[in-house]
């Protein structure tokens, strides 16, 4: 197996710093190659913009047209085409950052912002009475399998279904759905972290126990059995959800999961 590890926090030493070092040495030690891309080390530039198009970027800037010219062209800055062609390479991918103000930090949303661009992470396929283009389960990246590894403040109880700051898989379903699952990548159950900040040096080996655990199942585990948009379950142009498919008593996101 080879993982893409994309590491946003800007501390080594961190929990997060060391959720990924473990990561590194437990899949390496099965046998899995490894790639890691610590986004704060590498200086990742966060912001997408007419730079990163060069001859193709227009007056005004069209960043879903110019972003797909420019990778038709082979002619994305250097960074963006590395970072492109790892995706490509994974058969995993993991996600490993602190849950920032509800969601990831803003140099991991610039790492999607500029590397999924038309064309590579959306645009493609065929667009129909019968098909609305290969996304929510279909292109680029499908056949692949994506994991995030999120570090929570706040305790478990906060996160519930009845918890103050809702859901955590309504907090991550803009990312797991929305840019993993869009697309391609099927994506496994989230690995959590609640109480980071209050985590004893003496607690840190359970996590790495259960982390570990976690990693060694990655090619085993079922993933969220999000509903495929060319499945048939959503009407096409509308992709409204079909009558009569909804789960007694799910609304919202879950609707989007198959029973």
């Amino acid at each position: 197996m080879k993982t893409l590890i994309v590491h946003a926090h800007p501390e080594p030493k961190s929990l997060n710093g060391s959720l990924t070092d473990h990561a590194v040495a437990v899949l390496r030690s099965a046998g899995h190659e490894v790639r890691v891309s610590d986004l704060y080390a590498m200086g990742w530039k966060a912001t997408a913009d007419a730079a990163d198009y060069g001859p193709h970027a227009s007056s005004p800037l069209r960043v879903a047209r110019d972003s797909g010219r420019a990778f038709d062209a082979g002619e994305l800055t250097a960074d963006v085409r590395a970072e492109q062609e790892k995706l490509l390479w994974a058969d995993t991918v993991i996600l490993q950052f602190p849950l920032w103000w509800y969601t990831m930090p803003a140099i991991l949303k610039g790492w999607v912002d500029r590397v999924f661009t038309h064309h590579f992470g959306y645009g493609v396929g065929e667009h129909s009475d019968t098909e609305y283009g290969e996304r929510f389960g279909e292109g680029t990246l499908a056949g692949r399998r994506a994991l995030l590894s999120v570090t929570v403040g706040g305790p478990a109880s906060h996160y519930a279904a009845r918890g103050i700051n809702g859901p955590v898989d309504d907090l991550l379903f803009p990312i797991q759905h929305g840019i993993l699952y869009y697309p391609g990548l099927e994506v496994l159950p989230p690995f959590v972290v609640h109480g980071a900040d209050r985590l004893a040096p003496e607690e840190y080996a359970a996590v790495a126990a259960a982390w570990e655990q976690r990693l060694r199942t990655l090619e085993t585990t079922e993933p969220i059995p999000f509903r495929r948009q060319n499945s048939g379950d959503y009407e096409i142009p509308s992709l409204h959800l079909k009558d009569g498919l909804e789960p007694a008593g799910r609304t919202g996101f879950a609707l989007h999961t198959r029973p």
